[in-house]
């Protein structure tokens, strides 16, 4: 672990703050949710249903004390109403804003909802964040930003045009934190997610994320889609590096740190052949079907980036980000939980 986490977390044993996660039934809000709660901090949540779960918070219940869980308040609403949003933001010191229509795909089959989530709902937060007067408003970037820039690793100042409406809105939310602090003089840091993954990750469901649908399909012995060749790649990062990334960007003192994009990664790559491997080696202990399995390769898909790896430097001089899991790492914690709710 690293020593600027190691001193955030101690700070926040020690320091009672109130704190929004918005999207907060989510895997990465439930999982950020579940840690503050651990460290004794207060906690509003604001969540849809759209994509989170009841579940992830009832995980989150069983795996905190009564009375950490009793810091927690949920509320249901949804950041395209503004109402909720403001309700939310009352009496807050800081905002991690994890709430957003995720998935490429669906960007393209209905950009006009992912628009009212990621910017139209992202709006609505920054503007009721700005008037509860929060110290600090941490939100989820995207590495879909980088576009069809083609240079690896990926640095913050330098992208390319975006190759989905997802892209479009992600980028466009940083537009708008940027222009805040310069109207308003808010304060706000985004972090630039690349491919996290982890418990609650949801497998299930026409857009979900390909380490927990291959994991899935592994497991229940169902077919399993590599698109292309299978030699593109992506810097895979363990939801555990992003909840470091989260506590470091709310706390941070260093007045460079502030109203900047970050890139959250762990700076390596793996083609989807290597994930795959790694996923069977994994599994097939306790799973012998796949000692025959193979998996099924099928056409490249519309808007993937073909190759993603970050330079975490900015984030590391900057916040003292030090990510302590890599890809394998994280896999063999995720899979833990993955056996115990999928087989």
């Amino acid at each position: 672990m690293t020593n600027h986490y190691q001193q955030a977390q101690q700070h926040l044993l020690e320091n009672h703050y109130h704190w929004l996660v918005t999207g907060v039934a989510g895997f990465i809000g439930s999982n950020i949710l579940e840690t503050l709660l651990k460290l004794k901090q207060k906690v509003t949540g604001l969540d849809n249903f759209s994509t989170g779960y009841q579940h992830n918070l009832d995980q989150v219940k069983a795996a905190v004390t009564a009375d950490a869980w009793a810091n927690f308040n949920f509320i249901k609403g949804d950041i395209r109403d503004f109402v909720s949003c403001q309700q939310a933001c009352k009496n807050v010191d800081f905002v991690l804003h994890q709430a957003a229509l995720g998935s490429v795909p669906r960007s393209i089959e209905d950009p006009i909802l992912t628009n009212e989530n990621n910017i139209s709902g992202f709006v609505n937060m920054l503007v009721a964040a700005r008037d509860a007067k929060v110290r600090r408003f941490v939100y989820a970037a995207s590495s879909s930003t980088y576009g069809d820039q083609p240079d690896l690793p990926k640095v913050e100042s330098v992208i390319g045009r975006p190759l989905s409406p997802y892209a479009v809105t992600k980028y466009v939310n940083e537009l708008y934190a940027d222009v805040f602090s310069r109207c308003y003089d808010t304060q706000s840091i985004g972090l630039r997610y690349f491919n996290i993954f982890g418990p609650r990750q949801d497998p299930d469901g026409a857009y979900a994320a390909v380490i927990p649908q291959w994991i899935a399909a592994l497991i229940r012995n169902k077919p399993l889609y590599i698109n292309g060749d299978g030699e593109t790649s992506r810097d895979f990062c363990y939801v555990e590096n992003a909840l470091q990334a989260n506590v470091l960007a709310a706390l941070s003192t260093n007045s460079n740190a502030i109203n900047q994009v970050y890139n959250i990664a762990v700076n390596a790559r793996s083609s989807l052949n290597q994930l795959y491997t790694m996923m069977r080696t994994l599994l097939i202990d306790q799973f012998p079907h796949l000692g025959e399995y193979q998996p099924v390769y099928r056409d490249f898909r519309v808007g993937d980036v073909r190759h993603s790896q970050a330079d975490i430097s900015k984030a590391g001089q900057l916040l003292g980000y030090d990510p302590t899991h890599q890809v394998d790492q994280g896999l063999r914690q995720a899979m833990e939980w993955y056996i115990q709710h999928l087989s």
